[in-house]
C-alpha cells in the first residue's frame, strides 16, 4: 500500500473517530440538526423532545463562578449522570436512586476540544449533601442531580455548569429503535432483564445482534469484571449505538429515537444552549480525550468495598481540566 493512500485511510479514520467523539456528547441532538432532508421535521421534533426534558435544578450558575455562562462564548462543563431506575429499584432504595454512572465533560471553546472524565460509581468521597465520605453513587439518593453536582464540584474544586440525566431505559429504547447492535460479547453471561428477574437474559461469548434488553444486561453487568472494564465496555457500546445511528439506514427511526431519549432525559440546558453545543462538531477539527481515574479497591471502616482515588493522579487530572477550562 502506498505511503500517500495510507495517508488518506488514517485522515478518514480520524474524521470518522472525531465524528464519534462528538456525537457520545449529545448523539442525536446532532443528527437531528444535519440530517439532509429530513432535518426541517427532526429540528420541531428536537426543539420539542428538549424543552419537555428541560429541568431546572434550583441554580442560576454555579457557586464556582462569577457569571452565568453560555456554550457559545464561554467554556464550560456538563455532568452526565446515569441512573438506573428500574421498578424494583426504586422498590430496594425506597424510591430513592442512586447513579449508577458519572462523566464529566469540559469544553473548551476556543480551540473546540471536549476532555470527558469516567468518575467510577464506587469513588469514596465527600458528599456535602450529608456531610461525610462516602462512595460517589451514594449522592444522587440522598438529593437528585444538585446533590451529585455538588459532590462533583467538592471533589474536582471546578464549576460544573449543566448536566444531563439519562435513565438506563433510554440506553435500551434506543437500541429497539435502531433495530439492535452488532456487538463482540467478552463472555458467557447470565444476568438480570430491565425488571431485575434473575437469570433472565443469557448470552454466549462471540459477536451478535443484540436487543435493547440483552445491550443494557451486557453494560448493566459487574460479575464478570472490574468497575474499570465495566466502564469501558459501556463506551464501547454507545460507540456501537452511534455507529448505528450515524448509518444512511438509520435515517428514518431518528423521531423514535428522540423519543426514546426524551421520555428518559432531564437537564437544565435550554434548547438554544443544546444547539451551541453543535458548534463543536462543525468545527472539523473537534479534539477529545476520554480520561480514566487511577486508584485502587479498598474498604471504609464500615467493612464496605469502596474504589480510593489515587491522590498523585487526581491532582493532575484535576489541573488538567481547570486549565481545559480556563481557570487557575
Amino acid at each position: 500500500m502506498s505511503t500517500e493512500r495510507q495517508r488518506m485511510q488514517m485522515r478518514k479514520r480520524r474524521k470518522r473517530k472525531r465524528r464519534i467523539a462528538f456525537l457520545v456528547i449529545l448523539p442525536l441532538l446532532f443528527l437531528a440538526f444535519t440530517a439532509a432532508g429530513y432535518g426541517a421535521f427532526l429540528y420541531k421534533k428536537a426543539e420539542s423532545v428538549f424543552k419537555d426534558s428541560y429541568l431546572d435544578d434550583g441554580r442560576h450558575k454555579s457557586d464556582l463562578r462569577d457569571a452565568k455562562v453560555h456554550p457559545l462564548k464561554d467554556n464550560i462543563s456538563i455532568l452526565f449522570i446515569g441512573v438506573d431506575e428500574s421498578e424494583s429499584r426504586e422498590k430496594e432504595f425506597g424510591g430513592k436512586t442512586r447513579s449508577d454512572a458519572l462523566m464529566l465533560a469540559t469544553l473548551n471553546v476556543e480551540d473546540k476540544s471536549i476532555k470527558l472524565v469516567s468518575i467510577p460509581r464506587d469513588s469514596y468521597v465527600y458528599v456535602p449533601e450529608v456531610g461525610y465520605k462516602t462512595k460517589i453513587n451514594h449522592a444522587h439518593a440522598y438529593g437528585g442531580p444538585k446533590a451529585t453536582i455538588e459532590t462533583v464540584e467538592e471533589l474536582f474544586g471546578l464549576p460544573v455548569d449543566y448536566y444531563v440525566r439519562m435513565n438506563f431505559y433510554a440506553f435500551m429504547d434506543v437500541v429497539d429503535a435502531l433495530g439492535g447492535i452488532t456487538f463482540d460479547v467478552p463472555y458467557d453471561l447470565e444476568e438480570k432483564d430491565s425488571k431485575d428477574t434473575h437469570n433472565a437474559i443469557k448470552l454466549k461469548k462471540g459477536t451478535q445482534e443484540l436487543n435493547g434488553e440483552e445491550a443494557l444486561a451486557l453494560a448493566r453487568t459487574r460479575k464478570y469484571d472490574s468497575d474499570i472494564e465495566r466502564g469501558k465496555r459501556q463506551q464501547e457500546l454507545l460507540e456501537a449505538v452511534v455507529k448505528k445511528a450515524i448509518s444512511v439506514n438509520s435515517i428514518t427511526k431518528y423521531d423514535e429515537i428522540l423519543d426514546a431519549v426524551g421520555a428518559n432525559m432531564r437537564t437544565n440546558m435550554t434548547f438554544d444552549e443544546m444547539k451551541s453545543l453543535i458548534e463543536y462538531g462543525k468545527s472539523g477539527s473537534l479534539k477529545f480525550e476520554t480520561i480514566t481515574l487511577k486508584g485502587e479497591d479498598a474498604r471504609s471502616e464500615d467493612g464496605a468495598y469502596i474504589y480510593q482515588l489515587d491522590e498523585t493522579e487526581f491532582e493532575i487530572v484535576k489541573n488538567d481540566l481547570a486549565r481545559h477550562l480556563g481557570l487557575d
